[in-house]
């Protein structure tokens, strides 16, 4: 116990020579203490991407946005620096990955023709619509539509951390995690978007729901969510794109209906 105070209040200390005297040395070792949030966050990043995104490239783009946070964060609210931290990286990731445009058009389209048949089959018949159903309006296999919805899973696994509007910041995963930092321009259009993101998580099914929550609320990678749902890592993929896809579909139709009526 002793070791885990003097640990804290080292520190601590750390933290007041870099902010208050501007010590780049209590800097460096602030960064080198906490290399471990870059590896955690591009490893969970890292999994279901093509193979040309090398992880190193991941955790390269994440230090520098470690960097950020170490830069920005003010020590003296009392806030928990790793947490402040794991979102400055992902966004450090995500952010040179939409640069590098890593992901193919057809994947881009095949994504998108997905969504809008989830959008349009689910709006018609007001349930969650089978894979059986998908197939017969895509006018593919049922065998064909997994092996797209494998394809497109490099798509859905940073979806729900990309902008809501192109032009600003706040991300669909702004909606189901912060309840603080309410934007008051935008207070009517987050709560119906709040609300459609709840419905249509309501209408998922009972395993995608479970993947959704296992890997953005319990914070588990795919392979764990496959172990604990006794499924394989690919069946895993398959359902965290579906659920993704049919988040988006109910997203982007209730945000036309808010820009029509603004």
């Amino acid at each position: 116990m002793d070791e885990r105070k003097a640990s804290v209040l080292n520190h601590a200390d750390l933290w007041s020579a870099w902010k208050e005297d501007g010590d780049h040395e209590a800097k460096k070792k602030l960064i080198e203490y906490h290399l471990h949030i870059v590896d955690y966050v591009s490893s969970r990043l890292a999994i279901g991407l093509p193979k040309n995104v090398s992880k190193g490239d991941l955790a390269s783009n994440g230090v520098m946005g470690l960097i950020d946070a170490i830069e920005k964060f003010d020590y003296k609210r009392g806030l928990q620096f790793e947490t402040y931290a794991s979102w400055r990286v992902r966004g450090a990731i995500l952010d040179s990955l939409r640069q590098g445009d890593w992901v193919p058009r057809s994947v881009r389209e095949k994504a998108k023709k997905i969504e809008t048949a989830y959008q349009q089959l689910e709006q018609k018949y007001l349930r969650s619509v089978s894979d059986s159903e998908m197939s017969d309006y895509l006018d593919v296999t049922e065998k064909e539509f997994r092996h797209m919805l494998q394809e497109v899973a490099v798509m859905t696994l940073t979806s729900l951390e990309d902008p809501i509007r192109e032009e600003e910041s706040e991300t669909r995963m702004s909606l189901l995690v912060d309840e603080k930092a309410k934007n008051p321009d935008h207070k009517v259009h987050e709560f119906y978007l709040r609300e459609a993101l709840m419905k249509g998580i309501g209408k998922l099914t009972p395993k995608e729901r479970t993947v959704v929550s296992l890997l953005y609320y319990e914070d588990l990678s795919l392979s764990e969510i496959a172990e604990v749902m006794s499924l394989s890592p690919s069946r895993i993929s398959q359902l965290h794109s579906k659920a993704i896809l049919r988040l988006r579909g109910a997203l982007d139709k209730d945000r036309d209906l808010l820009m029509q009526n603004d």
